[in-house]
């Protein structure tokens, strides 16, 4: 069986977390009203964003890199891409994988984050 592309498996990922959040936390006002299931949203926006990153280093194994490794190799590629992943790690993995923050704001940042890494990623790794 064949490998499934890292963007387009990463992309899911973040899709997938989309659905948890409108299907299963339930919004209303600016807070979700299911901790649960805004952890698990947080959880898998960040495994997108993890996936597409090893894509991009060529990771082929399961076993995880620690944070700070992504930090170092970011750092000396591209400092904005750096800042989004800090930003990606605090919100979607901190904040709403640990900490099951309510908050709708602090979602959709992490996932426009994950959005904007991905992209990035899928910009340097498209062949024509």
């Amino acid at each position: 069986m064949a490998t499934k592309d890292p963007v387009s498996e990463a992309k899911r990922y973040v899709e997938n977390a989309r659905t948890i959040l409108r299907e299963k936390a339930i919004k209303e006002d600016d807070l979700y009203t299911d901790r649960k299931y805004v952890k698990l949203a947080g959880h898998a926006a960040y495994t997108g964003v993890l996936v597409a990153l090893d894509g991009f280093f060529g990771i082929k194994t399961k076993k995880r890199k620690d944070v700070s490794w992504y930090k170092e190799q970011l750092a000396t590629i591209d400092k904005k891409l750096l800042g989004n992943f800090v930003n990606a790690y605090e919100l979607l993995h901190l904040y709403m994988g640990y900490d099951g923050t309510q908050d709708v704001v602090v979602a959709r940042r992490g996932l426009e984050r994950a959005d904007e890494i991905i992209h990035w990623v899928e910009q340097r790794t498209t062949t024509c």
